[in-house]
């Protein structure tokens, strides 16, 4: 099972953000720590990065994984609009 790291950015998203949409977008990041690659979680590789989007509804988790050391590593939480820019 891998760690989930959040980062500063990130956990600004999570605490501006409603309540229930927060607790919502937590639970789904707990449940990537079991597989962070896996399709049936809406997860995608990112063209040109090294890194992973996962989609939680309107909102989108942006992160990288660490397979050695089992870390994954939330680097922002965006709305769908400008999770890219």
């Amino acid at each position: 099972m891998y760690r989930v790291e959040i980062e500063a950015e990130a956990e600004r998203a999570l605490r501006r953000m409603p309540r229930n949409t927060a607790k919502l977008i937590r639970s789904k990041l707990l449940a990537l720590a079991e597989d962070p690659f896996a399709r049936n979680r809406n997860v995608k590789k990112l063209s040109g990065r090294d890194a992973w989007r996962l989609r939680i509804g309107d909102w989108r988790a942006l992160y990288t994984v660490d397979t050695n050391n089992q870390i994954i590593s939330i680097m922002a939480i965006r709305p769908r609009g400008s999770a890219y820019d």
